[in-house]
């Protein structure tokens, strides 16, 4: 090869190799299968992706590219929802059944396509059809792009710790009882972390995680919340964790010892092995302030410093209560965003759209229901009736009768939230109802919690977003006082929010991302009671603005 050419050669391979490793397309295929587990010294068959509980990991790189091939081969119904990916104009490959897709018939397969955008860090995928994701869930890890540090010092090694729950019933089952007596489900049996539950009265065979570690060394903690309906405390004895990362947005570096995770929700954590080496206890137990019932058990694990002896006793540790809403509150108001020259905080500062959304539970007619009713959930008194055809082809096919457009910005009927009513009823209203937002315009929604029967907090997801959280407080919003106090430096950004028990929480967002978007509480007993609504973004202007056509194997219904 003439010397010109090899240079010429060297020369075009500098110039693209950079541009080959900058993004790559990542192909997953995912079976869902039924597999047989054992926990609480009892065995039942369940439903898995690939066989594995928690299910497999899906790495990608800021700017990857993602496919997914789905292939059901088991006796359900399925979608999988990959939560807190932006999903910037693929609603099609969001997951929420009967929002964005048919589900995924027995027999047949449906390929999930998107793309990686502007996001690094911890996320997670699960199922999003009835209570499947009770074990049909797993880690999404992105890393950032190739030769960009994280905002962090650099960790030796990094581990993904899924926190979960554990029936001995098939879930559905569980489910079902709901709409056969209307009453509320049982809670769980056990909790797991990394799919163990750890020793338990009257099993001598159960066991826990471990994390092994090696002294000295510092792990970043991937920490993900994949429970059904329960918020966590999780604690490593004698550690302390350095948090990171939540939802995948960093955040400013802040010191604790027990990290307040709900439902849907990821963080990430530095922790040093920086004690005697042995075994410390690593734990996780509900939180709940109020009288609802919940599953008070503690799940546990072991942090195991490598090459000590096995007989080595572990060093305990105390978890916070369970109605320790001093604990929560403190490590919410930690969380900052960076604001950053690199990863600015990019806050709404006028707004288009100022929403309040009440959540809270009701009581509807039942006939056949053991006390003649129901317990539903809504928000503005509305209880939302998930429909036979996904809300995003008929809107995309402009299909009439599906939905309608006018979920109420705001209460119909306002009534003190939090305190003593003048409610003359407890029934809520049905329909399947959107919220219509103009592309790129600004949304502020409040939402607020309500005392009627069961004061409870709430983690409120929104899809096909991130957005920023304002601020936060007990009682009833004050739409004149409150906003003197919104934070609009530095908030934290997020996808997932917590509502206080008889408080509220304010958001904003852009409203850049075109197709049908499901909000709803992450409380699995509340999302299939109904404390769920969807906003549905028009296109913009041009191609970029809109959202792509459908897939040619997308489900039908």
């Amino acid at each position: 090869m003439a010397s010109w050419v090899r240079s010429a050669v060297m020369v075009l391979a500098m110039v693209l190799l950079p541009m080959m490793v900058e993004s790559y397309v990542r192909h997953y295929k995912f079976t869902v299968v039924m597999k047989n587990f054992t926990r609480l010294c009892e065995s039942k068959a369940m439903v898995t992706i690939n066989g594995k509980f928690p299910g497999p990991t899906l790495y990608a790189r800021e700017d990857d590219s993602v496919v997914v091939q789905l292939v059901n081969k088991v006796p359900h119904n399925i979608t999988i929802h990959w939560h807190g990916i932006r999903q910037l104009r693929t609603g099609w490959s969001d997951g929420p059944a009967y929002i964005t897709q048919c589900p995924i018939q027995t027999g047949h397969s449906y390929t999930y396509k998107f793309n990686v955008t502007g996001q690094r860090g911890t996320l997670l995928w699960h199922a999003h059809i009835t209570w499947l994701r009770a074990t049909v869930h797993g880690a999404i890890v992105i890393l950032p792009k190739h030769g960009v540090p994280y905002p962090f010092p650099k960790p030796d090694y990094e581990k993904i710790i899924v926190l979960g729950e554990w029936w001995k019933s098939d879930v559905d089952a569980v489910m079902n009882q709901w709409m056969q007596t209307g009453l509320p489900p049982n809670v769980s049996d056990a909790h797991t972390i990394n799919g163990y539950p750890g020793p338990v009265p009257n099993c001598s065979t159960s066991k826990g995680s471990t994390l092994h570690v090696e002294p000295g060394k510092t792990y970043l903690l991937r920490i993900i919340n994949a429970a059904l309906n329960e918020e966590l405390f999780f604690k490593i004895a004698r550690h302390q964790f350095t948090v990171v990362e939540v939802d995948a947005c960093y955040v400013k570096p802040f010191k604790t010892r027990t990290i307040y995770i709900a439902p849907g929700q990821t963080t990430n954590a530095l922790f040093t092995a920086d004690q005697k080496p042995g075994k410390y206890l690593m734990a996780i137990s509900p939180f709940m302030d109020t009288i609802v019932a919940i599953d008070n058990q503690t799940a546990t694990g072991t942090v195991r410093y490598k090459s000590i002896e096995s007989y080595t006793p572990t060093t305990l540790t105390t978890l916070p209560a369970a109605n320790a809403t001093p604990a929560t509150n403190s490590f919410i108001e930690s969380l900052r965003s960076l604001n950053s020259a690199k990863y600015p905080a990019l806050v709404p500062l006028k707004i288009d759209h100022s929403l309040l959304f009440v959540a809270g539970v009701g009581v509807n007619n039942c006939s056949t229901c053991v006390n003649g009713s129901r317990v539903v959930a809504g928000i503005n008194n509305v209880t939302f009736v998930m429909p036979d055809t996904a809300l995003l082809q008929a809107h995309y096919y402009h299909i009439s009768g599906v939905f309608t457009r006018d979920f109420p910005g705001k209460p119909l009927t306002p009534y003190n939230y939090t305190g003593v009513t003048n409610l003359t009823s407890m029934q809520i209203t049905t329909g399947t109802k959107v919220y219509p937002l103009k592309y790129n315009s600004t949304v502020q929604v409040v939402m607020q919690g309500n005392s009627v029967i069961a004061p409870e907090s709430h983690p409120i997801h929104l899809h096909g977003f991130n957005f920023f959280i304002v601020g936060k407080g007990v009682g009833n919003f004050d739409p004149v006082n409150d906003p003197k106090n919104f934070n609009l430096v530095d908030p934290v950004e997020r996808n997932t929010l917590n509502i206080p028990t008889s408080g509220w929480t304010a958001i904003r967002f852009r409203a850049d991302n075109p197709g049908v978007w499901f909000l709803h509480c992450h409380l699995e007993v509340h999302t299939t009671w109904g404390l769920k609504m969807a906003f549905l973004v028009e296109n913009g202007k041009g191609p970029n603005e809109s959202l792509i056509p459908p897939p040619k194997d997308l489900p039908t219904c």
